[in-house]
């Protein structure tokens, strides 16, 4: 198995690397990494052998890859598709390039992983980081009753913005303590010591993009009909994104129901002891890979309503976590 990783130096490219290293199962026989202009040179050790990493053009250099893992930025993949597809390559995609395209599968494996199979243009699409957390909880409840509706407020780390991001709320903490003016470069205002209602641009609706792919994302993912109102949030997180989720159902759900199904799911973790002060957050839940639910309770406005909360990682499962196994599911599929 020959794998390439694109845009191997970026926080998501280094994600991969990480859990590809974890993932000791995953089988590669070849590793190759590209990258931009910048990064094209860097070295990285990855499981006792050091790879450097390639300038990506368009040339041949994917022959023989099975799958590349991306996550170079939304124009980078639109550029790069056709060369990095052309002689067979399966390319699993990070970016919003694709998503919303009838012929790209969006897959996260613990709801869709079959819907991989039909991609007739060797592209797999990753979903937004705040959608993936989502439906992987909304699919439990999806199997106990059908979902009508979903109020969403996302409570977003930095880590979403990238690594610089990251960077600059670490500096802005510092800069404060020093008495200085922050630097505000990669958010619309300082994030130290706030909270900021806006990710991604506004469209004529109202909301953001980031909200309306909430919207469509989990539609397409599910195959659902479900209605989906989001307000997105960035909070001074360093990482992992929590998630105030509300459903309506079409028949009432209880508490244990719920719990139970959250308890025997794939790909979630049940914290959910409230009299023990036990309930998922960022903290804590910070370079894990499952997506963790807690605080079920029944609405006490709606007979078919339920709320919860839920915690992930946005690198890991919003981002490395799942392209990774979504290939890991294709290749036990033997697809």
């Amino acid at each position: 198995m020959k794998i390439a990783i694109v845009g191997a130096s970026g926080a998501v490219g280094q994600e991969f690397l990480t859990i590809l290293e974890e993932h000791k199962d995953f089988p590669i026989d070849e590793l190759t990494l590209f990258g931009s202009p910048r990064s094209a040179g860097t070295t990285y050790m990855f499981r006792g052998k050091e790879h450097t990493v390639k300038l990506l053009q368009h040339n041949d250099d994917f022959r023989g890859i099975d799958i590349a893992l991306v996550s170079a930025g939304g124009s980078t993949s639109k550029e790069f598709a056709e060369t990095i597809t052309k002689h067979g390559t399966l390319m699993i995609d990070n970016s919003s390039a694709f998503r919303m395209e009838e012929d790209v599968p969006l897959v996260v494996p613990e709801v869709n992983a079959e819907d991989a199979l039909n991609a007739p243009r060797r592209i797999i699409a990753n979903p937004n980081c705040t959608t993936i957390q989502m439906v992987v909880a909304l699919q439990v409840i999806e199997k106990l009753s059908h979902i009508r509706r979903v109020h969403v407020s996302t409570y977003q780390s930095a880590s979403g913005a990238g690594a610089q991001a990251m960077a600059e709320l670490q500096e802005q903490h510092a800069q404060l303590v020093r008495g200085q003016e922050p630097t505000v470069e990669k958010f619309a205002y300082q994030l130290a010591y706030n909270v900021i209602p806006h990710i991604d641009v506004f469209t004529e609706n109202g909301y953001t993009k980031e909200e309306m792919k909430m919207y469509n994302e989990t539609r397409k993912i599910m195959h659902s009909d479900v209605q989906v109102s989001a307000t997105c949030v960035r909070v001074p997180v360093m990482r992992a994104h929590s998630e105030s989720i509300w459903v309506e159902t079409e028949r009432p759900i209880s508490v244990e129901e719920a719990r139970a199904a959250f308890a025997a799911a794939e790909g979630i973790v049940l914290m959910d002891e409230p009299e023990k002060k036990a309930y998922p957050m960022p903290l804590f839940i910070a370079h894990k890979e499952p997506t963790y639910v807690g605080r079920i309770r029944k609405d006490l406005t709606n007979e078919n309503g339920l709320t919860f909360w839920c915690v992930a990682d946005q690198i890991k499962k919003g981002a490395a976590l799942n392209a990774v196994q979504i290939a890991e599911w294709l290749i036990a599929h033997k697809k």
